[in-house]
């Protein structure tokens, strides 16, 4: 029998076309495969259902909106209030005249793919990134010299009370793994522009890209990606957030299951039975032995949501 205060939420939602369930599992669709339930889970049948669903939604629900996982720690407790997962139905990709449009879930290695099948270079960077395009547009993500906002010709989104915005790039003021795309808004889509280029040209460059990311990093362990983010040159010399964890002797350090990866220093790693808490306790401690030994605050670049399921994860200076 469900549980009260899930029948309570689940009751003042309004009826949808998509799915709803409670108390679901995201450990599993998590990288690092930890993390508590979402105490109510969405999924939209299409881009209608998630605007009418916000639109009705009563404001003292919150809404956490999530892609694959691939930069994301959930903690333990979980996350209250509905997370929306945006499924099949936004993972479109198609490729014309140079340009490719997405949804939102569509993997930007499959973005990748699709470009080079149609001959549209200049994206094969996003073979590179983990995660999903709506990811992308909203951390500027970016790898071996692109970002995304080298080639985004606009997004769609929509606002927390379900209305639809078309996005340009002077719209979402891309910085380095930031944009200004609101925190309550969700990115539903993307226009993206390449050049034509030969498919095996294209083809070349990608089997480079994916060579490289598996020789230099954990791609096929439990991980979440580049933890933290390079700070700005003047703070640290031209170091890489990689290069100062190393110099603070963290490379290999441990807190119960999770680890700071032997093969790329940047990425946290759980070795197979971590929490949420170990990983961000790890991180915390990773943050505060780099400030100690070279004055410099790493910020970081997973995003870390939901409820401890005790107490905070240790404090950095």
């Amino acid at each position: 029998m469900m549980p009260a205060a899930r029948r309570s939420i689940v009751d003042r939602l309004p009826a949808v076309r998509g799915r709803l369930r409670t108390d679901a599992p995201l450990d599993r669709v998590s990288w690092f495969r930890v993390g508590g339930p979402a105490e109510v889970l969405f999924t939209p049948a299409d881009a209608a259902d998630l605007s009418e669903f916000l639109a009705a939604k009563p404001a003292d629900i919150p809404v956490t909106v999530l892609g694959v996982c691939s930069n994301v720690l959930v903690r333990d407790g979980g996350i209250d209030g509905v997370v929306i997962r945006l499924g099949r139905a936004f993972a479109m990709i198609e490729a014309q005249d140079n340009h490719v449009t997405a949804g939102a879930s569509a993997l930007d290695l499959n973005v990748a793919r699709v470009a080079c099948d149609a001959g549209v270079g200049g994206l094969e960077f996003l073979s590179g990134v983990p995660g999903t395009i709506g990811g992308a547009v909203r951390m500027n993500a970016g790898a071996y010299g692109r970002e995304l906002s080298d080639v985004l010709v606009d997004a769609n989104a929509v606002d927390e009370e379900g209305k639809a915005h078309e996005l340009t790039p002077d719209d979402l003021r891309f910085g380095y793994r930031h944009s200004a795309l609101p925190e309550t808004w969700i990115c539903t889509g993307v226009t993206l522009r390449g050049t034509p280029e030969a498919t095996d040209t294209i083809a070349e460059r990608m089997a480079k890209i994916s060579a490289e990311r598996e020789a230099s990093q954990p791609i096929r362990t439990r991980t979440g990606g580049s933890t933290f983010a390079n700070p700005p040159a003047d703070a640290a010399d031209g170091a890489k957030a990689w290069q100062l964890i190393d110099r603070a002797g963290c490379r290999g350090l441990t807190r119960g299951g999770a680890m700071v990866s032997e093969k790329h220093c940047n990425f946290l790693i759980n070795t197979g039975d971590a929490t949420a808490a170990e990983l961000e306790g790890l991180g915390e401690e990773v943050r505060r032995r780099v400030f100690e030994t070279t004055g410099v605050r790493l910020e970081w670049e997973i995003r870390r949501i939901g409820r401890h399921d005790a107490g905070p994860a240790e404090a950095a200076p």
